[in-house]
C-alpha cells in the first residue's frame, strides 16, 4: 500500500476509486464501505484510495477554539489505521494535513484540486451524511453534479446497522470508555488493540518490582485505566500482562498519556520493538495515592486479578479442548 502525506505529485498521481473520512477504528461500517470500493476499483481497473485527516477535523476546531473537550478521543493511532486500511486491500492512502488552508477550501475548489486534478476520481463513495468544503457547504447533490461535469461517479452508502445499532466511531468510543471489550469486538470485527515502539521511561517500575513496557499515546485515547492484556511481538504466542493506560497522576503531573505493560514472567531486553497490545477486561478506574507503598500494594492487587483471569481463561479453554 503506498502511503501519500498530502496529495501525490504529478509523477504519482493515476486513476482511482476513492472514499473519504476519517477512518478512526476501521470498524465493521468502514470496512463494507472499503470493500465497496475495492470492488469497483477492481471493475473498472484503477486502484482503490482512502483520503483521510491529521489531525482529526473536529480536534483541529477544537484546538482553533481553545476547547480540546470538543475533540473526539482517538480509537487508533496513525499506524494502526494505515495497518487496517492495509488489511482491508486499499492501494494508496492519501493522509491530508488538515489545516487552516485546507479547511478553509470552497466545496468547488476541493472538487476540482483535490478530487479531479490531484486525485484523478473516476469513481467515489461516500456516506449519505457527507459534508465538504469550508464551512461543510458541499453535499452529496454537488458531488452528483460535479461527477457529471468531471466523468466521475458518485454512490453512497447508508449505515451499517448491528442489530438496531448503528455502526460508528462514537459508538465504539462508548464501548471502549465504558470497558466493554465483547461490544467492542462486535463494531470492529476483531479485538481492541494498540501498537507502539517500547521506550524508556522512568524505571520506577522496576525499582517497585512491576518492570514495565512503555509506550507514548501521542493523542487522548477513548479508554483508560488499569486492564488485563496481552502483548504480541515478543513471542510466538502472545504473552500474559497487565497494563496501565493514563497519566500516572501518582508519580508525576504532565498529564501526558503512557501506555505501561507489565508482562508476566518476563525479563528480554525490549526497547525499541515495535508492540501490538491486545485489551481483554478492564479491572478499574486510574487512581491517584498518597505515597508509593500504596501504590505497590495496588499494583501487586492487579497483578494478581489479570493473572487469575488467565488461570481462569485458561482452565476454560481447557475444559472445553475436553469436550
Amino acid at each position: 500500500m503506498k502511503v501519500f502525506r498530502g496529495l501525490p505529485n504529478d509523477r504519482a498521481r493515476a486513476p482511482c476509486a476513492l472514499t473519504i473520512g476519517n477512518f478512526d477504528g476501521v470498524h465493521r461500517g468502514h470496512q463494507a464501505l472499503l470493500a465497496h470500493v475495492r470492488g469497483a476499483a477492481a471493475e473498472l481497473g484503477i486502484e482503490a484510495a482512502v483520503m483521510t485527516f491529521e489531525p482529526h477535523p473536529r480536534e483541529y476546531f477544537a484546538r482553533r477554539a481553545n476547547d480540546l473537550s470538543k475533540a473526539p478521543a482517538r480509537i487508533a493511532n496513525l499506524r494502526d489505521k494505515l495497518g487496517d486500511l492495509s488489511h482491508a486491500g486499499i492501494d494508496r492512502v492519501i493522509v491530508e494535513h488538515f489545516n487552516e488552508h485546507f479547511a478553509s477550501q470552497s466545496p468547488q475548489d476541493f472538487i476540482e484540486r483535490v478530487l479531479v486534478e490531484g486525485l484523478h476520481v473516476k469513481w467515489l463513495m461516500v456516506g449519505d451524511d457527507f459534508r465538504f468544503g469550508a464551512r461543510r457547504a458541499g453535499d452529496i447533490a454537488m458531488l452528483q453534479e460535479a461527477g457529471r461535469e468531471y466523468g466521475f461517479q458518485v454512490e453512497t452508502l447508508k449505515a451499517v446497522m448491528l442489530g438496531e445499532r448503528r455502526i460508528s466511531s462514537s459508538a465504539v468510543r462508548e464501548a471502549l470508555a465504558a470497558g466493554d471489550f465483547r461490544a467492542t469486538q462486535q463494531l470492529l470485527g476483531h479485538p481492541y488493540t494498540m501498537s507502539g515502539h517500547v521506550i524508556h521511561g522512568q524505571k520506577l517500575g522496576r525499582t517497585l518490582g512491576f518492570p514495565t513496557l512503555n509506550l507514548r499515546v501521542a493523542h487522548r485515547p477513548a479508554l483508560a485505566g488499569i486492564f488485563v492484556v496481552q502483548v504480541h511481538g515478543l513471542a510466538d504466542s502472545p504473552l500474559p500482562a497487565v497494563a496501565s493506560l493514563g497519566v500516572r497522576p501518582t508519580v508525576e503531573d504532565a498529564g501526558r498519556m503512557l501506555l505501561e505493560v507489565h508482562v508476566f514472567d518476563y525479563a528480554q531486553p525490549s526497547y525499541g520493538k515495535l508492540v501490538r497490545v491486545e485489551f481483554l477486561a478492564k479491572l478499574r478506574d486510574e487512581e491517584k495515592y498518597v505515597d508509593l507503598p500504596t501504590l505497590t500494594a495496588a499494583i501487586e492487587r492487579d497483578a494478581a486479578q489479570a493473572r487469575a483471569y488467565f488461570t481462569h481463561r485458561n482452565g476454560a479453554l481447557t475444559a472445553t479442548d475436553r469436550i
